[in-house]
């Protein structure tokens, strides 16, 4: 399980005085890109020269306790799941306090996208391989593009 540490920041707390749903969606993503750069060894700038940009489907977070201005959080990141090419990817997050207590969990899908043609990608094989032999969830699994409509939700256009 990969962990990073936060404190929360003066900009990260909403009108309640407790960190915002929008930290939360900020944190696993922060999580997520140190995650490819200290475990996978691959940068923003890696995956500029190699025309791929990691895009959410979706993210869901359950939560559990307050969390205030000043107080320290760790989020994990584990692999929940990824495609056989490599097209998707799923990670779960936990938010901890200090002691270890669970504030918060979040779930979510996403997948890679050539930033010149704007379409699905695969991964690369080197980097695929190194997925392939990151430490996994024990949930893990291997994600099929049915994975993706696991809701069914589909665009409902407005009449205008």
């Amino acid at each position: 399980m990969y962990i990073k540490d936060f404190e929360i920041r003066w900009s990260d707390v909403d009108a309640n005085k407790h960190l915002a749903n929008s930290a939360y969606v900020n944190f696993m993503g922060h999580t997520r890109m140190s995650f490819f750069k200290d475990v996978g060894g691959l940068s923003l700038q890696d995956f500029n020269k190699l025309h791929l940009a990691p895009v959410v489907l979706y993210e869901h977070i359950y939560y559990f306790q307050e969390v205030y201005l000043g107080e320290p959080v760790k989020v994990s990141l584990e692999l929940t799941g990824l495609s056989e090419e490599g097209k998707f990817f799923e990670y779960l997050h936990n938010f901890y306090d200090a002691k270890g207590k669970n504030l918060a969990h979040g779930e979510m899908l996403g997948a890679w996208i050539d930033s010149k043609t704007r379409k699905l990608a695969p991964l690369p094989e080197d980097i695929m391989c190194k997925f392939q032999h990151m430490d996994k969830a024990a949930t893990y699994r291997t994600l099929t593009k049915q994975d993706t409509r696991r809701y069914n939700k589909r665009p409902i256009d407005l009449k205008l």
